[in-house]
């Protein structure tokens, strides 16, 4: 009996070589990205704390700063998404903010905006990026032309540590984002119930009831008919 060959887990990358693979070509372009990316989260996370703490005590500053960690949750989506095509890292999407404050009133949302986690530790990944970029960008360009037969082994290692970074600041909240989809999962499934037991208890109230109550009103016309006639039978027939 043949038996098919096992496919390859997607999840799983291929060792490091001193051949300079495809895989180790793309690791290569993400650390020599990695410091104009740097530069740009480091200056936008600059300016949203700094213009948002210094305006703060005006009506118009946490809203800016609400603002800003909004524009930080897509940053951190576009890191996830250069994350996974060149190191093959998969992280899920968190959940949006205020899903579950759309119908409240604006401090309430405000305040939410202001405690998003995700938003926050997507400034905090903003931040510590810039050192971590310029180390990588120098280290990396030094190796293609000094270091390059042990090149390989230099970029899946620092990588390695960006690949952290991403999981580690640019996931959801585990258990807080599982407990949410659970709880919405769980509230779809009562709603689509509820509305299937509500639907049947009409269909039988309307066939059911409905027929009975009809026979009842006609036997109580007859039974009227013959109260003049014959009050025994009438009597029996209320009983």
């Amino acid at each position: 009996m043949t038996m098919s060959p096992s496919l390859p887990d997607p999840d799983r990358l291929p060792p490091a070589r001193f051949a300079l693979d495809r895989w180790t070509w793309r690791e290569i372009a993400y650390l020599l990205a990695n410091l104009p990316v740097a530069v740009v989260g480091f200056v936008y996370t600059v300016v949203v704390i700094s213009v948002g703490a210094g305006l703060s005590v005006t009506v118009i500053g946490l809203p800016l700063l609400v603002g800003g960690l909004q524009g930080a949750r897509l940053l951190g989506r576009l890191e996830r998404r250069r994350a996974r095509w060149m190191l093959g890292v998969r992280v899920e999407e968190p959940s949006p903010l205020g899903r579950g404050h759309r119908d409240q009133g604006f401090f309430v949302r405000l305040w939410a905006g202001l405690k998003d986690p995700v938003g926050w530790r997507a400034l905090l990944y903003g931040f510590i990026r810039l050192p971590w970029g310029v180390l990588t960008f120098a280290v990396t360009l030094l190796s293609l032309f000094v270091l390059w037969p042990v090149l390989p082994f230099i970029a899946r290692g620092l990588t390695a540590v960006d690949r952290a970074m991403v999981r580690g600041l640019l996931s959801p909240s585990d258990e807080l984002e599982r407990r949410i989809a659970e709880l919405e999962s769980d509230r779809g499934v009562v709603v689509d119930t509820a509305a299937a037991d509500l639907r049947r208890i009409e269909r039988d109230l309307h066939d059911g009831a409905q027929a009975r109550l009809v026979a009842l009103a006609m036997g109580l016309g007859l039974a009227k008919e013959k109260l003049t006639d014959d009050p025994e039978a009438a009597a029996r027939m209320v009983d």
